[in-house]
């Protein structure tokens, strides 16, 4: 008589929603989304380093080869996390066509740079009209900021905050992404938080 064996094979299933998330930036991005990651949250933020590649079409090119290799289950989802900057509208308009075209993929950009994302956590931006000012302004807040110093003790109670200064700059919502100041990466955050 032949018996089966009464131990089980490890399984690969997982119990918290993957936020896939590949952004321009190689350093600030990964620091801001990492506090996000935490033993007791529902989710898991997958980052896909960028290193020295970074623009636009990379960072698509980065996402669809990391969905080549894996495949994303029901509820996760897949980000791209971009700047306004210097791109063309032909540059951001094949990533938000990527976006549009599965439920659970997004684009969030921010105009003119991530740093005013980070900035709406504290004040509205009015006074910022350039990525330089930018800077400057989040510097008044966070005095030893630099792209890989993100102090999540700083922003992430802020979080709701910059949520809500987002919002009212979008405001009616852009379809796509903001054609002056303003960021749409307050679209990604609440479905993290």
């Amino acid at each position: 008589m032949n018996r089966r064996s009464l131990t089980r094979k490890p399984g690969k299933r997982r119990y918290k929603n993957m936020y896939v998330i590949a952004a321009e930036g190689s350093t600030t991005e990964p620091f801001y989304f990492a506090m996000f990651n935490d033993e007791n949250n529902t989710i898991h933020i997958k980052f896909l380093p960028g290193k020295s590649k970074s623009a636009p079409e990379q960072v698509l090119s980065r996402m669809k080869e990391f969905l080549r290799r894996e495949r994303l289950q029901k509820d996760d989802e897949a980000w791209l996390v971009v700047d306004k900057d210097q791109w063309e509208d032909d540059d951001l308009q094949k990533l938000y066509e990527w976006s549009r075209s599965k439920d659970n993929y997004g684009l969030a950009v921010s105009n003119p740079k991530f740093e005013f994302w980070l900035l709406l956590h504290f004040e509205d931006g009015k006074s910022v009209s350039t990525a330089t000012q930018c800077d400057r302004k989040l510097k008044r807040y966070i005095p030893n900021y630099s792209k890989n110093c993100v102090v999540k003790k700083h922003l992430f109670p802020l979080v709701p905050d910059a949520c809500e200064r987002a919002k009212q700059k979008d405001s009616p919502p852009c379809s796509d992404w903001p054609r002056s100041k303003g960021s749409t990466v307050y679209r990604l955050v609440e479905k993290l938080i």
